[in-house]
């Protein structure tokens, strides 16, 4: 019996794993034998949602998730989550024509007439957000995404979307993928990059938790900050690459001084920091789908089990510097 939770989206007739398991280092370059060793380990462990990408591996993630779910006869019981209308090096591409590009690439990588949950990979804020819900709905209409949602849209830009969609008698946006973890980002990876996590996030996390919208957020290991394998002293010294995202987003003295506690209430309930950072994540009071990544089936236990692990609101405050004591 697995331990996996699950949730439900507008417009997805199937169980939304609470936890999805990202498939980044999933592309056709590699052997069958071992994607579809680690995609068959996800789906037995319970995860019904896989997070995929236009852009990931030049299309590949896209044709050999696909070339997995159609050998497995799994097309009925997985949620695609399919990303799309990425920027490139030249220009934005949140347009009317990219997405609709991107689409259609996506459906004839996955050889699949329709993809479940469709997610801007983007944002930008300077394009008229009416036209990204028009042809977005188009789209649905036309039987080709059952939903769709923003990465790295603020949850004012999705309200805006939302209220356009109602005034106009379409369907809104259904979900949001921001940045979330125990640890602040103090500085964006990319431009536009947005993240409910710490002081900066509160007003997003606000509204998260009032309006109760799904959050499918990503890198709540915080690039790894909370494997538990660095010291802040071992940070200070690493010979880490330049732009190495861990120590340019999250090497501050505040998210060091989370680390340190996560370390003690880890010893004390006999959990690694990644687990219990991941449990403290699920433990807020939001309407979450974390974006996982593991990589074997060890993984997938662990995170199975810090899903499981419910912090107390106490616990959750101390760890986040809010409270003096546990």
């Amino acid at each position: 019996m697995s331990d996996m939770q699950y949730g439900r989206i507008p417009g997805i007739d199937k169980p939304v794993s609470r936890l999805v398991q990202g498939t980044t280092m999933v592309h056709d370059k590699q052997p069958e034998t071992e994607a579809f060793a680690l995609l068959d380990a996800s789906f037995a462990a319970g995860f019904t949602c896989f997070d995929t990408a236009h852009v990931y591996a030049g299309g590949g993630n896209e044709r050999m998730v696909g070339r997995w779910i159609n050998a497995r006869g799994l097309r009925d019981r997985v949620v695609i989550l399919a990303k799309g209308a990425h920027h490139n090096a030249d220009r934005n591409r949140v347009t009317p024509w990219d997405i609709t590009s991107d689409i259609h690439d996506s459906l004839a990588r996955f050889k699949t007439d329709y993809l479940d949950l469709y997610v801007l990979h983007r944002d930008d804020p300077t394009f008229p957000v009416h036209l990204i819900v028009d042809v977005l709905n188009e789209h649905l209409r036309a039987g080709r995404i059952r939903a769709f949602g923003g990465s790295n849209w603020s949850h004012l830009r999705i309200q805006e979307a939302n209220t356009y969609a109602k005034l106009s008698g379409q369907v809104p946006f259904a979900v949001s993928s921001p940045n979330f973890s125990l640890a602040e980002m103090h500085e964006e990876p990319w431009p536009n990059c947005v993240s409910i996590s710490g002081r900066k996030g509160e007003a997003g996390r606000q509204w998260y938790q009032q309006t109760q919208f799904p959050v499918f957020c990503w890198s709540s290991l915080a690039s790894g900050f909370w494997s538990g394998r660095w010291t802040r002293e071992e940070y200070a010294t690493a010979q880490l690459p330049a732009g190495d995202l861990v120590r340019m987003c999250y090497c501050r003295d505040d998210n060091f001084q989370r680390l340190d506690r996560a370390r003690q209430l880890a010893a004390k309930k006999g959990v690694s920091v990644a687990h219990l950072a991941i449990a403290w994540v699920c433990s807020q009071p939001l309407n979450l789908y974390p974006l996982m990544a593991p990589v074997n089936a060890a993984e997938i236990a662990d995170n199975l089990a810090a899903l499981q692990l419910k912090l107390t609101p106490r616990e959750c405050a101390w760890l986040d510097l809010l409270a003096d004591q546990p």
